[in-house]
């Protein structure tokens, strides 16, 4: 089963973190976060209660999580929390010096760099 996804992602100059996990069977839901130095900026919390008897569970919740990890991406590059990181975007000494993503990403849609992402760290 995974246990989660942790993406970085520069928005505005200011580098956001986005966290995806599952808490398990024992407390089935999926948690989303996104950070700002330690700081949770945003939250989407998503219950599986109601599927947990069905034969694929693994599979589900694994894309489940991909989706939402997504969504909270897609909102933050869209703008739709721009009101809610406006304190926090100002970068920090240490993000002045961020690399640049790597020029095979540039140019492509936000999803197949997602997509590559979380294949490339599914590899590893």
């Amino acid at each position: 089963m995974v246990v989660g996804y942790n993406h970085n992602i520069m928005y505005k100059g200011v580098v956001f973190h986005v966290q995806t996990e599952d808490s398990g069977l024992s407390n089935p839901h999926i948690t989303t976060l996104l950070y700002r130095e330690g700081t949770i900026i945003a939250s989407k919390k998503t219950s599986y209660a109601d599927i947990i008897k069905i034969e694929s569970l693994e599979s589900v919740v694994e894309e489940l999580m991909k989706e939402q990890h997504k969504d909270m991406l897609r909102r933050l590059k869209n703008g739709e929390l721009d009101s809610r990181i406006s304190g926090f975007a100002q970068p920090s000494p240490t993000e002045t010096n961020v690399a640049c993503p790597p020029p095979e990403s540039q140019g492509k849609p936000l999803d197949d760099v997602l997509l590559d992402y979380l294949a490339d760290s599914r590899e590893k």
